[in-house]
């Protein structure tokens, strides 16, 4: 699909919205970046203007997002961008939004905890309780089962150091 890509890192101005729809969830959030410059003169560094991005998600990124993420939160988004017009009360506003391919924490500003979601089909759930490894492409052993639900399993995997 063509597109504008780009990457932007913020943090997450609103909490995530999330609906359930047919298709799989939907969830959207705004953006805010806020540039900061060092002024030469002064020595001193300087914010620039907050920039504001709607940010929407769909299928497993959006439950994800739901899960994961709050206010204030540094996040990095990776998407397409889009660009639109719509006149309010008689005056045109301009509305970025950025589809979202892929959203993670900002890690130079943070630590996280990431915790894999492995969703399997409902005929392969038996198999795996019962040991076998079946068509799943299993894992490697690196990881611990949380909690196994009918159509999916939570792992977390050992952090390195």
């Amino acid at each position: 699909m063509n597109g504008t890509m780009v990457t932007l890192v913020g943090n997450a101005a609103t909490a995530v919205e999330f609906r359930d729809t047919a298709t799989g969830g939907m969830a959207r959030f705004r953006l805010a970046l806020t540039p900061r410059r060092r002024d030469r003169e002064t020595q001193l560094w300087t914010d620039g203007p907050t920039s504001f991005y709607t940010v929407w998600a769909w299928r497993t990124l959006a439950t994800n997002l739901a899960a994961s993420v709050a206010i204030g939160e540094p996040l990095v988004v990776h998407g397409r961008l889009k660009v639109r017009e719509d006149e309010r009360d008689g005056a045109r506003r301009t509305f970025v939004d950025v589809e979202a391919v892929a959203v993670g924490h900002d890690l130079s500003r943070g630590t996280a905890a990431f915790r894999r979601v492995v969703r399997t089909e409902p005929a392969l759930t038996s198999a795996l309780r019962s040991g076998t490894d079946g068509a799943s492409g299993g894992d490697s052993g690196a990881s611990q089962t949380l909690s196994e639900g009918p159509a999916e399993r939570v792992t977390e995997r050992a952090a390195v150091s």
